[in-house]
C-alpha cells in the first residue's frame, strides 16, 4: 500500500493493525526461531546476536576486546565492561556464550533498589506460613506438616546464585548497569565475586535434618543445595556492565578485568546491520549508515537507533523522501543532547 501509515489519527476504529508487519528482528519475542545460534535456549540470544547469526560470524571484535574476554576466563574473575549506550556491552555476554556453547544467558538487570540478596536467592516465607496455617485450618496434621511442601519449595535462587551452582562448564552472567545501582550493591558484590559461594542461612539451620535439600534456579530447574551452602566448581564468567555514569570503589575494580568499548566502526557497524536485516538492508541504508558514522565527534548515539531507523524507512518504500528524512530525524537524535 502507497500510505505505510497504520495509525491515521482520523478518530475512526478500523482493523489497519492486522496489516502490520513482522517485528525487527531484534524487537521478535516469540521463541528462537530457525536462525537463531544453535545452543541458545532463550529468544534474547538471537534477538541481540542476529537471526542471521552474522553478528558472531561476521563481527570482527578489537583485539583489546578479546583479550579481555580471554583474560577473564584465564583468571576466573569478572570482566567489567565500560562504554557508552549501544557499544555492545550486553551482547558482548551472548557473543561468548554463543562461541564457547556455553548455554543460556544469565541476567540479572541492576536497578536503583536492587539488592545482593535479590541476585542469590529469594525465600518465600510468607507463602510458607499461609500453607502451614491453611493445611491447620484443614486439619492436615497437627503441626500441618503433612501437607506441606518442605522449605526447597519455597526458595529459589537468583542469576547470580544459579551461576554459582557447581557445573563442569562455566556459566556467562550478565550484571546489567550495575552503575544503576545504589551505592552499596559494587562493595556487597565483593566477598560472593571473591570465594565464589554463599550460604542460604534458612538451609543451613534444617541441614542437621535435612542435609540435601532441593530448590528452584533462576532457569526453572529443580537442584540440590548441600549443608545450606551453594559453591561453584567453575567461576562463572561474569559480565558487569557500566555506561560510565558513577564510579566504583577501588575494591571491586581490582577484583574485575577491565574493558572500556569504543563505539562501533564501519566494519562493526556493518556486519551489526547484516545480521539484522540482511545485505539488502546494508545496500539501502548506506546513507543513513554513513550518517550515522559521520557524526560530530563525542555526539552520542547508539547503534540500534540507526537499526531502528533502517527497519522503518525500509517499510515506508513510497513515502516521500521528505517523510523517510523525518522519520530517520525522529529515530536518530543523539543521546547527549540538552532537554
Amino acid at each position: 500500500m502507497n500510505d505505510w501509515r497504520i495509525y491515521r489519527g482520523v478518530g475512526q476504529p478500523h482493523d489497519g493493525v492486522r496489516r502490520l508487519p513482522e517485528p525487527p528482528p531484534w524487537r521478535d519475542f516469540t521463541r528462537a526461531r530457525d536462525g537463531a545460534p544453535a545452543g541458545s535456549e532463550d529468544p534474547s540470544g538471537a534477538r541481540r546476536l542476529g537471526v542471521r547469526r552474522r553478528t558472531v560470524e561476521n563481527y570482527a571484535p578489537r583485539p583489546a576486546e578479546v583479550d579481555a574476554v580471554n583474560a577473564a576466563l584465564y583468571l576466573r574473575r569478572p570482566l567489567l565492561v565500560t562504554g557508552n549506550p549501544g557499544t555492545g556491552k550486553s551482547t558482548l555476554a551472548y557473543a561468548v556464550a554463543h562461541e564457547l556453547k556455553l548455554g543460556r544467558v544469565l541476567r540479572w538487570p541492576i536497578v536503583s533498589r536492587t539488592a545482593l540478596q535479590d541476585g542469590l536467592y529469594r525465600y518465600d516465607a510468607i507463602g510458607r506460613l499461609q500453607d502451614v496455617q491453611l493445611a491447620r485450618a484443614r486439619g492436615d496434621g497437627r503441626d500441618g506438616g503433612s501437607r506441606v511442601p518442605g522449605i526447597g519449595a519455597y526458595i529459589r535462587l537468583g542469576p547470580l546464585g544459579t551461576a554459582l551452582l557447581p557445573s563442569d562448564l562455566p556459566r556467562v552472567l550478565l550484571i546489567d548497569e550495575l552503575d544503576k545501582s545504589d551505592l552499596d550493591l559494587p562493595n556487597d558484590l565483593l566477598n560472593t565475586l571473591e570465594e565464589g559461594e554463599f550460604a542460604i542461612p534458612e538451609l543451613e539451620r534444617v541441614a542437621d535434618r535435612e542435609p540435601v535439600v532441593e530448590v528452584l534456579s533462576h532457569d526453572g530447574d529443580r537442584v540440590a543445595v548441600h549443608g545450606g551452602r551453594i559453591a561453584c566448581t567453575e567461576f562463572p564468567l561474569i559480565v558487569l556492565t557500566s555506561n560510565g555514569e558513577r564510579d566504583f570503589p577501588a575494591p571491586l575494580l581490582r577484583r574485575c578485568v577491565q574493558l572500556e568499548l569504543e563505539p562501533p566502526g564501519e566494519e562493526q557497524l556493518t556486519a551489526m546491520v547484516e545480521a539484522h536485516l540482511g545485505e539488502e538492508g546494508v545496500v539501502a541504508g548506506q546513507d543513513l549508515i554513513g550518517r550515522f558514522l559521520d557524526r560530530e565527534p563525542g555526539e552520542v548515539m547508539a547503534a540500534d537507533q540507526l537499526l531502528n531507523a533502517l527497519f522503518l524507512t525500509q517499510h515506508t518504500p513510497h513515502a516521500e523522501r521528505l517523510t523517510r528524512e523525518r522519520i530517520a530525524d525522529m529515530l536518530m537524535q543523539r543521546l547527549d543532547r540538552s532537554r
